[in-house]
């Protein structure tokens, strides 16, 4: 057993502090809150964030329009446009791409952007596809799939 180990037996219960109840209870008079003063009243001191009258932090900070995202999805970006100088019925890919030079870096997962007209039929596979660039590949006679 040492002193750091001791605790008190469960279930027992610890007597309420009784103050202002004569000088040999240890905590008379005033209770040990002090002599006078906005902490010696009853009642709560003051409302949370309440810095004594100086500008408090919360309405010091400037407040942002939008919270910022966690974790931001990138992309490498390319639009329709530039896949019409590729030849019919071949394969897109990122790394097809980067290969003939249209793409120069490596910015995360490819998505297709629909900016530009497209007569040539390809084989697309990105990670993402907006709405009017999946139409266009679709009206060119070539076809959209999904990557991970």
């Amino acid at each position: 057993m040492q002193l750091n180990n001791i605790t008190p037996k469960s279930g027992s219960k610890k007597r309420k502090r009784r103050v202002g109840r004569g000088i040999s209870a240890g905590q008379g008079a005033s209770c040990g809150f002090g002599m006078r003063g906005q902490k010696s009243r009853s009642g709560t001191g003051t409302k949370p964030g309440f810095e004594g009258g100086q500008m408090p932090l919360y309405r010091r900070v400037p407040k942002l329009k939008h919270f910022p995202l966690i974790n931001p999805k990138s992309y490498t970006i390319i639009n329709v446009d530039k896949l019409s100088s590729l030849e019919a019925n071949t394969e897109v890919t990122l790394t097809s791409l980067m290969e003939s030079g249209i793409v120069t870096s490596n910015d995360g997962p490819l998505k297709i952007l629909g900016n530009g007209e497209l007569n040539v039929p390809l084989t697309v596979k990105a990670a993402a596809f907006s709405t009017s660039a999946r139409q266009k590949i679709e009206a060119a006679g070539g076809s959209c799939e999904l990557t991970k």
